[in-house]
């Protein structure tokens, strides 16, 4: 009996064992398949993955210092579909970069060429600035000849924008900033080019060719606001034009706040008395325009001023701001709505 004991006994133990050899084994063997990490290698992976967040976070700093986007997606707002949102961070980040770039080119130009002749750089930069308007209005007569349009908001603030950059032109004429035959030839051929570029642009991506007017208007305000600080006394000992006078305190100024959408009606009554007070005000219609120009980025968040009530403007929630939209943005997305509609009525024959 006492044998049988020891043997059973024996062969457990021999069991226990084999079966700690064979968990030794494979531990050395996921041991030697998956090392552990060393300090050099997990700190080289803390660096990249560190030095990557702040190359996202420096590039979406210049992203918002240039125009910050009302629908680019947040943080915190749960993706929608991973490849689709990327990708779509990818296109406005593309979209702004060449809009940079071609304000940048121009801005170059236009500082060798008018480093001290300040009124004929007013000149070109008015005659440039009023164009994007122009085409605008020129792509949303098309849609709505096509029936793909049928909001009159748009036309309205783009025709009052146009309407203030007009303004401005003539300020810079009458001050003698269209003298040279060299600028008037400059600036209405740089006009043309615009011309065709933004109804492209337009055409393909609206929210892009809105990007690249908002550039060319923060590059207005900035170019204003130095000019006023570097020449301020001086301007106030010098007259207001007489157009200067007329447009901002005249009768009828319902244009004047039509294109100030971030604004009530009526709240924002210039005092011109002299040249000073001109150039506040036009620096101050750029900073405008570039709020209008952002507020377009986002589709169908654009409305006439004149269209709110004083309860309901600036609301809070931006998302109770935006208008549901049948229209389409876009060429392309014209053409697919306008066949979507087309398609259920060919059937139904």
């Amino acid at each position: 009996m006492m044998t049988t004991l020891s043997q059973t006994v024996s062969v457990f133990s021999n069991r226990a064992i084999n079966l700690e050899s064979v968990a030794s084994f494979n531990t050395i063997k996921t041991l030697r398949f998956n090392p552990p990490s060393s300090p050099r290698s997990l700190s080289r992976n803390f660096c990249r993955v560190q030095a990557t967040i702040l190359q996202d976070e420096e590039e979406k700093v210049v992203v918002e210092e240039s125009s910050p986007l009302k629908n680019f997606p947040n943080d915190d707002e749960p993706p929608e579909t991973g490849s689709a949102s990327a990708l779509e961070k990818w296109v406005i980040k593309f979209e702004q970069s060449v809009n940079i770039l071609l304000t940048e080119s121009v801005i170059m130009v236009l500082d060798a060429l008018y480093r001290d002749r300040d009124y004929a750089r007013f000149f070109v930069l008015e005659t440039i600035a009023r164009v994007p308007y122009f085409a605008f209005i020129s792509v949303l007569h098309m849609y709505e000849s096509f029936g793909w349009w049928r909001r009159a908001d748009y036309l309205k603030v783009h025709f009052a924008e146009s309407w203030n950059e007009m303004h401005h032109l003539l300020i810079m004429e009458e001050l003698g900033g269209n003298a040279w035959w060299f600028d008037r030839f400059l600036a209405q051929h740089i006009a043309v080019a615009y011309y065709f570029v933004t109804v492209f642009m337009y055409v393909i991506s609206p929210r892009m060719a809105y990007h690249f007017s908002e550039c060319v208007e923060s590059h207005a305000f900035e170019t204003y606001d130095k000019f006023i600080k570097a020449q301020g006394e001086k301007l106030k000992k010098m007259p207001a034009p007489a157009v200067a006078i007329k447009y901002y305190t005249g009768g009828d100024l319902y244009l004047f706040d039509e294109f100030q959408t971030a604004r009530l009606p009526n709240s924002r009554r210039p005092k011109i008395e002299n040249l000073y007070d001109v150039f506040l005000n036009i620096r101050d219609d750029e900073a405008e325009h570039c709020k209008t120009m952002k507020a377009c980025q986002t589709h169908g968040n654009l409305r006439s001023p004149h269209s709110y009530s004083e309860d309901d403007f600036g609301c809070e929630d931006e998302s109770g701001c935006i208008v549901a939209q049948a229209d389409c943005e876009g060429i392309v997305d014209c053409i697919k709505k306008a066949v979507a509609v087309s398609t259920p009525r060919v059937k139904q024959n």
